[in-house]
């Protein structure tokens, strides 16, 4: 099913560009170009758009407004895009996918929108394991089906305590040739100690972080990453397959092919891990 975008900016020639930028997308349906936060909010009420591109400064009611408005819970997905760069921390507080300054070139605006088609990508999956769930519990009954499918207590990182899943790190801000945008932690494939530095790798793309390897882990939910090395921690879900290596060393494949080695002292963590996730 297509992406259903509304625009929102006060700027015609700002909503002209964005919906020739759009067209370039394959499965985009723009349902609704608005001027104005007011308008806005209408608009996300009646519309339900599967993802924003909001204005910051309108003449009403700001972007951030319009979030208050609606109550960030119940805010749709939401591409920030301003010409004024000292708005970023608080677009990461409300929970933008991503936020584009103003003047954004082609690549810059794609790169965001496919942060936010994987987004929803994501919750799609994710309510259709809900509903899976759902079925299951019809059929097997509830308390069948949790035992079934519950996971034992994750185990702490780095003989820390497990942190509330509500407070496991969602999303970097990351800074690049002068701009800040924001990486979901479910994007990542790998982190990769760098120095004083972390090195984030989702996909082909990697970025540094002023922030330590320990610091990263304890923020981390632990049954999505796990540590294989002193300074590699690796998205479960990228793992393909380990292989034996020499000496009875072992190697981590990577769903994209990348070969990453595996620590003795994590071996046996990983692969009982491995195992839950069988």
């Amino acid at each position: 099913m297509p992406i259903r975008v509304l625009v929102v900016d006060d700027e015609p020639i700002a909503r002209r560009r964005v919906r020739r930028l759009l067209r370039l997308e394959p499965d985009v349906d723009v349902i609704d170009e608005v001027g104005s936060g007011g308008e806005a909010i209408a608009a996300i009420k009646q519309e339900r758009p599967d993802l924003v591109l909001l204005d910051v400064q309108m003449p009403d009611v700001d972007g951030f407004g319009v979030v208050g408005a609606l109550g960030a819970e119940h805010m749709p997905p939401t591409i920030f895009v301003t010409a004024f760069n000292e708005y970023a921390v608080r677009a990461f507080d409300v929970n933008a996918i991503d936020y584009l300054l103003k003047p954004y070139d082609p690549e810059r605006f794609r790169s965001a929108f496919q942060r936010a088609r994987s987004h929803l990508e994501r919750i799609s999956s994710a309510e259709q394991g809900r509903k899976i769930r759902a079925l299951l519990e019809q059929v097997l009954g509830e308390d069948r089906t949790s035992a079934a499918l519950a996971d034992r207590p994750a185990q702490p990182m780095g003989g820390q305590a497990a942190m509330p899943r509500t407070r496991f790190l969602d999303r970097l801000m990351v800074k690049h040739d002068g701009r800040v945008f924001f990486v979901k932690v479910s994007d990542v494939d790998w982190f990769e100690a760098s120095g004083n530095y972390v090195r984030v790798h989702t996909g082909k793309v990697s970025h540094l972080i002023r922030e330590t390897m320990h610091h990263v882990e304890a923020q981390l939910d632990p049954s999505m990453f796990v540590r294989i090395h002193r300074a590699v921690i690796v998205n479960i879900d990228r793992i393909k397959e380990l292989q034996p290596w020499f000496a009875g060393d072992y190697v981590v494949i990577l769903r994209d092919g990348r070969q990453l080695k595996l620590s003795r002292t994590y071996r046996e963590h990983l692969q009982s891990r491995m195992h839950r996730f069988a």
